[in-house]
């Protein structure tokens, strides 16, 4: 049986210039580093690093009931987005209450939003927010933007990088606060320049047309600003304590439980897909942050976590290259605190743990209580 060609995004040939493993990430063609993973990650850490994220999934919304049809889409209030630029994270849920995506929306016009969605769901979420559109006649023009290539820029020096090889964007980008994008034109055409990063540092993401993502990319590269792949996007989100779709959270899973309760409005009378099985189905377990106390192991995925008041589960677990120890989230019983001891199944042995408060690194710097 001839199995489907892997995805490429326009940066499939620079990657393999630089060296880079190449692995399968959910049908793409994607690199998880360029040697050293640690390296990559501390580079994020200490300077600045760029990941392609071109799998990604722009999706432009365009008519006058855009606002109407993401108000009933996403469990997000959309009314908070008054200014245009300004960026939502948001769930995107099924009618039980289950994650289809966590995305992140944009607004530039009353008739104009845009989504950035996850890769593996990508397909899925055009089908929903599609269903919806025809649900409640909403007349909106839903474009997926798979013109575009996408880079993030990440790092204390990341802002700098961008503006050292196009200056000519710095007016319109330096006063942007966390969770806002700018159309600046030019190279980028109608795509942007967005400050919403996923490694706990600050940075840019630079969305444009295809064609240019080489020479972008190498101009960035010539600047200082290291390839970085998969792995240390990995690690880096885990010490941030964002959650990975797929691992932390899908569709089988409540934002409530999912340490999302922050993202879901069920105030007010707004309604939107998901509401009433939420509003039925009230957090059942806390998401919470681990640290490895006993030596002997890593914490992983799927690992299960022993509690006073009954089993949970690791959801996503690494070795932290900036705490240089191991460390998970986890969905675990409500009502153990932060500080509290657990144990946590490891090859058959019962290492204890330590639940903390995420995130466990912003901006280089450790949150651990000392």
């Amino acid at each position: 049986m001839q199995s489907t060609p892997l995805k490429m995004t326009p940066l499939n040939a620079a990657h393999r210039a630089l060296g880079a493993h190449m692995v399968d990430f959910g049908g793409w063609d994607m690199p998880v580093n360029y040697g050293s993973q640690i390296e990559e990650h501390l580079a994020v850490r200490q300077a600045a690093g760029m990941f392609d994220v071109s799998h990604m999934l722009a999706i432009d919304l365009h008519g006058v009931h855009a606002r109407s049809l993401l108000s009933r889409a996403l469990a997000n209030d959309v009314a908070k987005l008054a200014t245009p630029g300004k960026a939502l994270y948001a769930c995107m849920l099924n009618e039980a209450g289950g994650v289809i995506d966590d995305l992140i929306a944009y607004y530039f016009r009353e008739d104009m939003f845009r989504l950035v969605v996850n890769a593996g769901t990508a397909d899925g979420d055009l089908r929903w927010l599609t269903e919806l559109n025809a649900r409640f006649d909403s007349g909106v023009t839903i474009q997926p933007r798979r013109d575009f290539a996408m880079i993030a820029v990440q790092g204390p020096q990341a802002r700098e990088r961008v503006w050292q090889v196009w200056p000519e964007t710095r007016a319109a980008t330096e006063a942007l606060k966390a969770f806002n994008g700018a159309q600046v034109g030019g190279e980028f055409a109608d795509g942007m320049i967005a400050r919403t990063g996923y490694t706990g540092e600050d940075g840019f993401e630079l969305v444009f047309p295809a064609p240019q993502a080489e020479s972008i990319w190498n101009r960035l590269v010539a600047v200082g600003v290291r390839p970085c792949g998969l792995g240390a996007r990995d690690t880096l989100r885990l010490e941030a304590g964002m959650n990975l779709y797929g691992q932390d959270m899908d569709d089988q899973v409540s934002p409530l439980d999912a340490g999302l309760a922050w993202t879901v409005d069920l105030k007010g009378d707004r309604e939107f897909v998901g509401k009433a099985a939420l509003m039925a189905r009230p957090q059942a377990r806390q998401f919470t942050g681990l640290l490895l106390i006993d030596k002997g192991g890593v914490l992983r995925s799927h690992q299960k976590v022993v509690t006073p008041s009954g089993e949970g589960e690791i959801t996503s677990g690494t070795f932290s290259p900036t705490l240089r120890q191991s460390i998970a989230l986890a969905r675990i019983p409500l009502g153990i605190e932060p500080g509290a001891t657990v144990h946590v199944n490891v090859r058959d042995r019962q290492l204890a743990a330590r639940v903390v408060k995420l995130p466990f690194v912003r901006n280089g710097k450790s949150l651990l209580p000392a």
